[in-house]
């Protein structure tokens, strides 16, 4: 077999790397055992290396490229630059041999007879041998040459894929990764295209990308061609769905985010023009590229890769998987899969976290790729030709701004601090090469370019959620390693309070036994940026300017109720898809009406309060025919969650509650908007804040299925200051004897009544002396930010201890 020149894509398998590289030894590995499974991959044949080699050595080249090699010093990108130059050049004058092209065209005209064409249309993609194994991703190493017709084409671009291995990157990559240029073949994989260019195409992979999180697929993509994508030339769609409840019965998708799609890529009129790039029209600019059903189906098929590649190699393998959509027949394929070649190689026991020691001014907000945080000076590239022959213009340590990276950039990007693009999107080259080097990446900024000048210093921060952030300055920033093996093992159940459904991936690695507490106004305010009442009301409101904001926001979306509804779903989607199957307690909205004034609209509907802290908020707007239609949006995205999505370890939790009366209120309305306590497993949590849930207790526990502890509250109202009020603050102490009395009080009565105890507020976070002491008091669930678990865990851990070590003291 290792002498043949072509070979079937179908009769190939894993087995095959050596003669037909990673691209073309998957694709067939999935032809002939997943096709079965109703995925579709399209036909097509290897080249293998054999052609490669037999090139080679019947032109002379070898010798020649050796030499080229071995002169360069890859301290200088000139010399680098020359010396490929060179060499491609030479592969591309050299004359193919008649017997090798002679057997690659009869299956050419095979393939296109297959598919009753003359000549058929073809992807042609390089498949190096080295590539796709688990230490190397050599991920867009060489080239890929789309909508190829015709033997005299196809030629071409099979001698212009061998002259590809030794492009500026491919060289630079091999040299840095310490592979043998001349270990490596290539082969050649020439495959039907999908008529992409009339449908859509893009990237998905079987985790999340930023946190190496495993239990949902990530999907990018983008109408047209999928190159677009993976040069990042547009900011694709992206959608998240939830792997665990892909069942058929649920629609698990958490998140779903329109892109900016200016622009496609479509078939050329000519081999000369094989491809082109034209303007995508406005409509599908504000449309999804994937209707729901094909987004469910893409990733059903994921996960079935995922699984035959994690049982083939005996261990969790998860996958980097390109797909197109034909426009012609509207049908779904897999034209790539490769495995993850970042996170599948981390060890996720240990946790590494950045933070900054103080915030300067934003100049910059963008995609966040990584988690890392760097400085250095804005070295702005337009033209890689140009700054690479001056030669000095890029120092090691400069941050590498410019409208998107293409693999050429290679070479120059390993030498930056940051990198800061215009285009892009996660999955784009710049935030894939810059995750295998480790480099924190800001992509599709839009107008970085624009906004930053050459030699300023700035700091580039991907620490702080899927939202990049470039500062000005320079900015100190510490970081932090821990080994969570190291920590000590504890019974009371320790829970996270997650605002950002950004960071909840990230946060799903550390000890943790659920959500505490997931504020709604997080979600409301940074995500949907709209007052509710704004949102189902603007068009009586005759406020243009009002009405033109809301429709640009609500793009992508049926209408404004759909819009509020799924965009709050979508993160407390992906709080509760990170932390399944753990309980994630949700708290519907606690806006204060000065809050809620400075949302989009929202001084239509809000009253000016004395002291918005003690007014309407909370449980009392809820069942207000003020607001009752508002809080309708929020159950019905809880519902969604629930029973749409399939997270139903969704727990609802109501704020600020007076009395029993306006509790069985609330439970009243929930239940009129599909929420009903008890039904599907639905439990119901109540903020304990008030001295009144202390003191009624046993009484509120009689409709509740626990109470959690907001201590900020409860702390203000027990001792009658405002927290706002900087004159008082000097008497806010959540551990003041009378705090500690209620809380007490609260769990003794809980006990009781059989209902469960926690704490959501900030204290325990704060203090650890305050954490004891609940453990102490036998509470069951202590919820803290995540920068606080490693000294709550400790905390705990001593309170345990020391009750431990007093139960075994006899008594005297």
């Amino acid at each position: 077999m290792e002498t043949r020149i072509v070979i079937p894509l179908q009769a190939l398998g894993l087995e095959d790397i050596p003669i037909v590289g990673g691209k073309c030894a998957s694709l067939g590995e999935m032809i002939a055992n997943l096709s079965k499974a109703g995925i579709n991959i399209p036909s097509g044949f290897a080249i293998t290396t054999t052609a490669y080699y037999q090139f080679m050595q019947q032109s002379g080249l070898d010798a020649y490229i050796r030499e080229q090699v071995a002169g360069i010093d890859f301290t200088s990108l000139v010399t680098l630059r020359r010396a490929g130059q060179r060499i491609r050049q030479a592969i591309s004058n050299t004359k193919f041999p008649h017997d090798l092209s002679a057997k690659i065209i009869d299956a050419y005209m095979e393939l296109s007879r297959e598919y009753g064409q003359d000549i058929t249309d073809v992807a042609v993609r390089s498949s190096a041998t080295a590539e796709d194994l688990p230490d190397a991703s050599f991920a867009g190493q060489q080239e890929t040459y789309l909508n190829v017709r015709g033997p005299a084409a196809l030629i071409d671009a099979v001698r212009n894929c061998f002259a590809s291995l030794f492009t500026d990157r491919a060289i630079s990559y091999r040299e840095n990764f310490g592979y043998d240029h001349f270990s490596i073949g290539l082969s050649v994989c020439v495959q039907k295209m999908v008529r992409a260019d009339l449908g859509a195409a893009g990237v998905a992979f079987s985790l999340d990308t930023e946190s190496g999180f495993r239990d949902v697929v990530v999907i990018n993509g983008s109408f047209g061609l999928g190159e677009m994508v993976v040069q990042g030339a547009v900011s694709p769609d992206e959608f998240i769905v939830f792997k665990p409840a892909l069942n058929g019965s649920n629609m698990p998708i958490i998140e779903k985010r329109l892109g900016v799609k200016d622009k496609m890529m479509v078939y050329g009129e000519s081999n000369d023009q094989r491809t082109k790039i034209i303007p995508l029209d406005r409509i599908n600019q504000q449309r999804f590229c994937l209707k729901d059903q094909q987004i469910l189906q893409l990733s059903e098929w994921v996960c079935k890769i995922e699984d035959y590649y994690s049982q083939l190699k005996g261990k969790w393998c998860p996958m980097d998987i390109e797909w197109a959509v034909d426009g012609l027949s509207n049908e779904l394929f897999i034209v790539q899969a490769r495995p993850e070649t970042i996170h599948s190689q981390k060890e996720h026991h240990t946790v590494t976290s950045y933070s900054m020691e103080r915030t300067g001014s934003t100049l910059l907000k963008g995609i966040a790729v990584g988690d890392k945080i760097a400085s250095g000076k804005v070295n702005i590239l337009f033209s890689l030709d140009k700054r690479v022959t001056e030669g000095t213009e890029f120092k090691p340590g400069d941050v590498l701004v410019t409208d998107m990276t293409d693999p050429d950039w290679e070479p120059i990007m390993k030498m930056a601090a940051a990198i800061v693009t215009n285009k892009g999107g996660r999955t784009c080259h710049a935030a894939i090469v810059a995750r295998e080097m480790g480099i924190p990446a800001i992509v599709g900024c839009g107008n970085a370019t624009e906004v930053l000048l050459s030699g300023q210093e700035i700091t580039v921060s991907c620490a702080e959620g899927d939202e990049g952030i470039v500062y000005e300055g320079i900015i100190p920033f510490t970081e932090t390693f821990l080994d969570l093996r190291e920590l000590p093992e504890i019974r009371t159940s320790l829970m996270l309070n997650v605002a950002s459904p950004a960071m909840a991936f990230q946060y799903s690695h550390l000890p943790n036994k659920g959500v505490g507490l997931a504020r709604e106004e997080f979600i409301i305010n940074n995500y949907i940026k709209v007052h509710p009442l704004a949102l189902l009301q603007h068009k009586e409101l005759n406020d243009a300017a009002l009405s033109a904001e809301i429709i640009q926001l609500i793009r992508g979306y049926e209408s404004e109720e759909a819009y509020f509804i799924q965009k709050l779903a979508y993160g407390v989607a992906k709080i509760a898809a990170a932390f399944h199957p753990g309980k994630v307690i949700v708290r519907f909205s606690d806006f204060k009406s000065n809050e809620y004034y400075n949302l989009l609209g929202g001084k239509y509907f809000e009253p000016e309060e004395e002291n918005p802290m003690i007014g309407w908020r909370g449980a009392s707007r809820y069942y207000s025919e003020k607001y009752s239609a508002a809080f309708a949006l929020e159950c019905k995205a809880i519902r969604k969650v629930r029973e749409d999505m399939g997270l139903d370890n969704v727990v609802v939790m109501i704020p600020f509650c007076r009395t029993v009366d306006e509790l069985q209120k609330v439970l009243h309305t929930m239940k009129q908007n599909g929420l009903e306590r008890g039904k599907n497993g639905l439990e119901v949590y109540l903020m304990a804040e008030i001295p009144s849930n202390i003191i009624m207790a046993e009484e509120f526990a009689a409709h509740i299925d626990g109470f959690s502890i907001g201590s900020n509250d409860l702390t203000q109202l027990t001792l009658g200051l405002d927290r706002d009020s900087s004159l008082v603050a000097g008497l806010y102490n959540e551990r003041n004897p009378a705090v500690l009395k209620m809380i007490s009080m609260l769990i003794t009565a809980a006990r009781k009544q059989g209902v469960k105890v926690g704490i959501c507020g900030q204290g325990p976070s704060d203090f650890p002396d305050f954490t004891k002491f609940l453990v102490e008091q036998g509470i069951d669930s202590i919820s803290v930010t995540p920068d606080a678990v490693i000294k709550t865990v400790h905390a705990i851990h001593e309170a345990e201890a020391m009750i431990h070590m007093q139960e075994q003291i006899p008594s005297l």
